[in-house]
């Protein structure tokens, strides 16, 4: 039921990708200020995953998850009232907070129920994200031609308020069990120390989450643009984001069972490289088949790294504040994809290309791989304790 929840409400974070050719043809705007309501719906999100976490710590998942669907009720009713792209711009701020509990908190909300197949667990939460981005882009793009994109806004909000708090008051708990004690005990599992400071660690996953998020969001982002400017349309493009997304389902799945055995820093660092590869596949493959192909690769190399930064959160760090730092990690991740989204963009203006855009996605990369390398060699097994 998680799943579904976080299917439902993480459109706000997937509905302006699809949109965003409409609202520069409307508006008459150059591709970074057509890129700027995505940035805001990632400030909003980031902002979300961060208040919303320190909450469910103290409270549960029940209440930001009915308030998430009374922000995306709202925010799409006010967005698609919009006169400007600038006021369009500052209400997707008030939709990305509303998707942010499908994602960051019910992931940290979810990681206390489980501690053998936590990997799973977590991937299976963090797939709803992008079981979102493979159905809603599809959705939108069929009803956009025939109610354009203002109606279009006005249907997303109810379905995501009728929706989702019915199936939150009657699925979801406030609280999730005490797993180390009473009738919930389980065997504490070995966890991992490193020789670095709880707040040293925390900087570290933050600025590597910026890293990997900024070049994620360039195929993300750019990919409907970039196929419209490559001649084949905008439903081209949208069905080759679903793809990506659909790949990033079987990616983060397949990284949470992989988690399970070698650890969320292994595993994050094997997404990432993949990732690097695959974001250079884009530069000398532009043709309508190999797109396809590389879309398909990317979604299937970048999936699982989201998730495992709140695995790697729940391995290294107190589990009583797991709400809060996935939340912050979650925070640097989505501040990645919003300067990605929008850096991408203003390359594009510069340049006139999207290749210079790639060029600069592997090097945010590089600086990903780099951290993790550092992280895992500062990494060793200290004793026995409860994550």
């Amino acid at each position: 039921m998680s799943v579904l929840i976080a299917t439902i409400g993480s459109v706000g974070m997937w509905s302006v990708v699809v949109v965003m050719p409409a609202i520069e043809a409307e508006f008459g705007t150059m591709r970074a200020a057509s890129s700027l309501p995505y940035t805001m719906t990632m400030v909003g999100f980031a902002i979300g995953n961060v208040y919303m976490g320190r909450f469910v710590d103290k409270a549960g998942i029940l209440l930001p998850v009915i308030g998430s669907a009374l922000a995306l009720g709202i925010g799409y009713a006010a967005a698609a009232l919009a006169p400007s792209i600038w006021v369009f711009a500052i209400v997707q701020i008030l939709i990305g907070f509303g998707a942010a509990a499908t994602f960051g908190p019910l992931i940290a909300d979810i990681s206390h129920w489980f501690v053998k197949r936590r990997g799973v667990a977590v991937a299976a939460a963090a797939s709803g994200n992008y079981f979102a981005g493979a159905i809603w882009p599809l959705v939108i793009q069929a009803v956009l031609p025939d109610w354009g994109w203002r109606t279009t806004y006005l249907g997303l909000g109810a379905f995501a308020l009728v929706t989702m708090v019915p199936l939150a008051l009657m699925f979801l708990k406030a609280r999730a069990p005490d797993l180390g004690s009473g009738a919930h005990a389980v065997v504490p599992k070995p966890v991992r120390s490193i020789d670095l400071s709880p707040r040293q660690l925390q900087i570290l996953l933050s600025v590597a989450g910026l890293g990997c998020c900024v070049a994620m969001s360039m195929p993300q982002v750019h990919i409907v643009a970039y196929c419209v400017d490559l001649g084949f349309g905008m439903s081209t493009g949208a069905e080759m984001l679903s793809l990506m997304l659909i790949g990033g389902v079987v990616s983060r799945l397949a990284s949470g069972f992989l988690a399970d055995h070698i650890g969320g820093v292994k595993t994050l660092l094997i997404g990432s490289v993949f990732q690097m590869l695959a974001l250079a596949a884009y530069i000398p493959f532009d043709g309508l088949a190999s797109l396809y192909v590389v879309s398909l690769v990317f979604g299937l190399s970048q999936g699982g790294i989201v998730p495992s930064y709140a695995i790697i959160v729940r391995e290294y760090l107190p589990a009583h504040e797991a709400g809060q730092r996935v939340g912050l990690v979650i925070m640097a991740t989505i501040i990645g994809m919003a300067l990605g989204g929008w850096l991408s963009g203003l390359i594009y203006d510069i340049t006139g290309s999207y290749q210079a855009a790639f060029l600069n996605g592997i090097a945010w990369n590089l600086m990903n791989v780099a951290i993790m390398t550092m992280i895992l060699w500062r990494t060793k097994m200290r004793g026995t304790r409860t994550a």
